[in-house]
């Protein structure tokens, strides 16, 4: 190569950093001139046609303040840059207006079981909300957000977006913290045992519909619940938005076991900020499934904040077709003597993305902490993609934190073993597949989520009916 070559050959390869370095920055900046269907006018129009207490209207306002000033501030680029939003238009979605329209939903888990109680949303309004009244008679609170600020606003006042979801993270929270359409709230009493499952579910069904619903879920000193919440669209073809927020709050010694299967259709934009904060002695299991949606970024928080407290986190992905699917975890440590353990698996096919950017922090007080975490891509095709990249920031001398990744292809071998004992390519690669979710699917308990999760891998792969 002679020295003209070399120049021209850096010139070039300069060129196309620039490039990526502008185009890094532009996908974390949006026009906040194009939001008309959530501006000023839209939110006094929204307010209007809403009954709330005064605190939660200041709440929203405050808010919304907040985001039209993070509307024009940088994403953070360490979470957000490997995230192309650049096609993302918010003015193409609005929150619906009241209707009496029914719409039916191909649900994964709500014929599975006998659940104490059931809270539907659809199009960001509440549809059905029922508990069995054993649960009523010993306190507890299972129902639609709306109505319970309005209801029982003395309990989820010192709760609701306080110390887990933030509205000045980022502009998303403070987006859905001015224009929250309501959402689920479960309230355990202390040393009130919920020993069936409940259930939610997020539906969207018009053309266009914004969902911005919360999830929140209480648990007093003792207490102990299982919540199963699963997102789905009417339409393999209505484009939609979500725009969540869940706070899982867990008292000393309480019990919790939370499931969130997201399976939107693939024109969804999924965006959400979720946390979990654990006092002393407390667990939290939280099992995540993340199969649908157009381009989904979820930031996951835990926050180990009393001694002895416990969290196992499961997370299962399969992402096909274009379909680009962002988790952005953090397990923070705030107390001695605690544990955290995230498990991660994604798939990946044709020209589909997952991005998994993991951390563990330990603060310095929270010394004989046990952190872990650990990612693994599957890659089925030449042209997916998958980022992972875990981290540590530890304060604290006496722990022991570990973290990996690993990323692969379908071994040709294991196919051919497979085909020829009689299964077809699909069979196979099905065969293969759930081999590789098994590590995630044994630290399940409950048997019907990890049924729902294989048969849902199922038929991503074309194996069976819908």
């Amino acid at each position: 190569m002679t020295g003209q070559d070399e120049e021209a050959l850096f010139n070039r390869a300069s060129r196309m950093y620039s490039l990526e370095i502008e185009i890094s920055e532009a996908m974390l900046t949006v026009d906040s001139a194009r939001s008309t269907s959530f501006d000023a006018t839209a939110f006094e129009q929204f307010l209007a046609a809403r009954s709330e207490p005064a605190w939660v209207t200041d709440m929203r306002r405050g808010a919304f303040e907040t985001y039209r000033e993070l509307l024009v501030t940088e994403l953070d680029p360490e979470e957000w840059k490997r995230v192309d939003i650049r096609a993302f238009r918010a003015e193409k979605f609005s929150i619906p207006g009241p209707t009496n329209a029914v719409a039916a939903f191909g649900t994964l888990l709500a014929d599975r079981a006998e659940f104490a109680g059931v809270v539907s949303h659809i199009d960001a309004g509440c549809s059905r909300a029922t508990l069995a009244d054993k649960w009523v008679k010993q306190g507890v609170l299972f129902g639609n957000l709306t109505e319970l600020v309005r209801d029982h606003g003395d309990i989820l006042k010192p709760h609701l977006m306080t110390t887990a979801v933030k509205p000045d993270a980022d502009r998303f929270t403070a987006w859905h913290a001015a224009f929250w359409t309501g959402g689920t709230v479960l309230y355990v009493p202390r040393n009130v045992q919920v020993t069936e499952p409940l259930y939610s579910l997020i539906g969207l069904a018009a053309e266009g519909a914004a969902d911005l619903s919360h999830t929140l879920i209480i648990l007093e000193e003792g207490a102990s619940a299982t919540l199963l919440e699963e997102t789905s669209s009417a339409s393999a073809t209505a484009a939609g938005l979500h725009v969540g927020a869940v706070e899982l709050l867990l008292g000393p010694r309480s019990n919790l076991r939370y499931v969130q299967l997201q399976n939107w259709n693939d024109k969804v934009w999924h965006f959400a900020h979720q946390s979990g904060r654990i006092q002393a002695d407390a667990s939290l299991q939280w099992t995540v499934g993340a199969l649908g949606s157009k381009l989904a970024h979820i930031h996951q928080d835990v926050f180990l904040d009393g001694k002895g407290a416990a969290a196992e986190v499961n997370g299962v992905t399969f992402a096909t077709e274009r379909q680009v699917i962002s988790y952005y975890t953090q397990q923070t440590h705030n107390a001695p003597n605690t544990r955290s353990d995230l498990l991660y698996k994604d798939v990946v096919r044709d020209r589909a993305r997952c991005i998994w950017r993991g951390m563990i922090k330990v603060a310095k007080d929270a010394q004989k902490t046990d952190g872990y975490q650990r990612n693994d891509s599957l890659l089925m095709s030449d042209e997916c993609r998958a980022d992972a990249i875990p981290g540590l920031e530890i304060e604290a001398d006496d722990v022991r934190c570990t973290h990996g990744a690993t990323c692969g292809r379908v071994d040709e071998e294991q196919l051919f073993y497979c085909m020829c004992r009689g299964l077809n390519r699909t069979e196979a690669m099905h065969m293969i597949v759930e081999g590789f979710f098994q590590r995630v699917y044994d630290r399940i308990p409950v048997e019907i989520v990890r049924e729902t999760l294989g048969q849902a891998v199922e038929r991503k792969l074309g194996i069976g009916g819908e």
